[in-house]
């Protein structure tokens, strides 16, 4: 990604008026998902760099695997517009994905002109292998902090499981179960 790939990313990012409390509230919560996420010395950063995937590759790659299980398989455009992304820059990570038999293009059932992407067993393993190592970052953390603080975040994120695609998570991790 070039330095003006960078800028126009900047410039098209839009948030609506916001009060000064969401401010806050938004500027607390990238503190803490920026020290949560080094928190494990960037062992996450450093799985997905040793797997040779880009970031475009990893993201989708990610979005095949679902919460842990493969979900059906999508178009090369239904993923672009998911993840931002051109159609082109997504062809290309897809075949990139393809190559390292992390994914597979298939014929559509209902139209055989249509091919979707689907992941493979093998860009399963490392899914898993992506969540194994995030929830241990996750859990050393949690470990470092003090009962009380820890009463509080819990506190703090129950009360955002009413949240259909947080709970769904969230009951996908119990099921998982520990790292």
């Amino acid at each position: 990604m070039q330095a003006s790939d960078i800028a126009a990313i900047v410039e098209g990012v839009s948030t609506p008026e916001v009060s000064p409390e969401a401010q806050e509230t938004a500027a607390r919560i990238s503190a803490l998902l920026r020290h949560v996420f080094l928190y494990d010395r960037g062992n996450l950063l450093r799985v997905i760099e040793e797997s040779g995937l880009s970031m475009t590759q990893s993201k989708t790659l990610l979005e095949l695997g679902g919460l842990g299980e493969a979900i059906e398989a999508r178009q090369v455009t239904d993923l672009a517009e998911v993840l931002g992304v051109s159609v082109p820059s997504m062809s290309r990570a897809v075949d990139g994905l393809v190559k390292k038999r992390l994914a597979t293009r298939v014929e559509d059932v209902e139209d055989r002109r249509v091919r979707r992407v689907e992941i493979t067993a093998k860009g399963k393993k490392l899914v898993d292998a992506l969540m194994v190592v995030r929830q241990a970052g996750m859990e050393t953390f949690a470990a470092s902090l003090t009962a009380a603080q820890r009463r509080k975040l819990d506190a703090a994120v129950d009360s955002l499981m009413d949240r259909p695609d947080i709970a769904e998570a969230y009951e996908h991790l119990k099921e998982v179960g520990p790292a």
